[in-house]
């Protein structure tokens, strides 16, 4: 379906992200029979994905932009509007939001918001290839059991990275939390390390790909291969669109909801990794269905 005109029409809502969420959402009101368009900047943090094993429905795993094609076949059966463009700004005008892009804007009585995060990458030459080999992984909750029995190091401050290397060991006997802010700190997180039998390392000097895993070199000149690195140091959470418009968020610029995913700003909706929950595909799904309906019924009744 081309997607309605921008300057001469109210949407019943605008979905803005393309990844599971975001499309699950668009696909929902498709079938309330409800005006929407779904505008994708392709950054969905899903095509990252090598192979995910603990996606409901693939027994055998699926790569994450095998995913997203499906998600997206999916919408294209109910004439969902895609536009492949970037909303950089957003405003409300009464009653109606006003998303604008760098060369278009659209009008809509409701938003929902799917743009999630951006991973922060430690400085590894080939480090998006190193997570397409599973070298370098994002999710421990996503790809644990498949790192079971791996070498593995998390990088990241100390608590932090213990935190993480804790969670870890349901899955090694071998891991290695890697400080970057040192060692120096509370000698309590050097206890908690080694009694959750966690090794605990300087920040290196440098990194490199090698032999399939990550080598770390430390200050010392000693050097430490690893199967798998967890970095967790951060991201960014995409919701600066909803700055102007004082939304609610958590320390982490994470999107505070209601039961019905409803942003503190009436009639905006957050679904997936942009919201303050546990980032997961599953979740977003969930979330967006939530907020579809929620929309849909806070919307005036479309009768057939």
């Amino acid at each position: 379906m081309t997607a309605p005109d921008t300057d001469d029409t109210v949407l019943d809502c605008l979905v803005i992200g393309g990844g599971p969420g975001g499309l699950t959402a668009a696909t929902y009101l498709a079938r309330f029979r409800r005006k929407l368009v779904l505008v994708d900047a392709g950054q969905s943090r899903a095509r990252w994905i090598p192979a995910s094993h603990n996606c409901p429905g693939f027994p055998f795993g699926v790569a994450g932009n095998e995913l997203l094609a499906r998600f997206r076949e999916h919408a294209t059966q109910y004439d969902v509007p895609v536009v492949e463009d970037r909303v950089d700004a957003l405003e409300r005008a009464g009653n109606i939001f006003i998303a604008r892009s760098a060369t278009r804007q659209w009008r809509a009585r409701s938003i929902i918001l799917a743009t999630g995060v951006v991973d922060l990458l430690p400085e590894i030459e080939g480090a998006e290839d190193a997570i397409a080999t599973g070298a370098i992984r994002l999710c421990a909750v996503c790809d644990g059991y498949e790192a079971r029995d791996d070498a593995i190091a998390v990088l990241g401050r100390g608590e932090e990275a213990i935190g993480h290397a804790e969670f870890l060991r349901t899955f090694s006997r071998s891991v290695t939390a890697i400080a970057t802010d040192g060692l120096d700190g509370d000698p309590a997180l050097r206890a908690r390390a080694a009694a959750s039998g966690v090794t605990l390392l300087a920040a290196p000097e440098r990194w490199r790909l090698v032999d399939g895993g990550c080598e770390a070199q430390l200050p010392d000149g000693s050097r430490h291969r690893f199967d798998t690195l967890y970095p967790v140091l951060g991201s960014d959470v995409q919701s600066s669109l909803l700055s102007p418009l004082a939304a609610k968020t958590d320390d982490t610029g994470a999107l505070i909801v209601d039961a019905h995913m409803q942003t503190s700003v009436s009639a905006v909706y957050a679904i997936g990794d942009v919201v303050s929950a546990l980032n997961q595909i599953s979740v977003a799904v969930g979330q967006a269905a939530i907020a579809a309906t929620a929309v849909h019924r806070a919307l005036p009744p479309n009768p057939r």
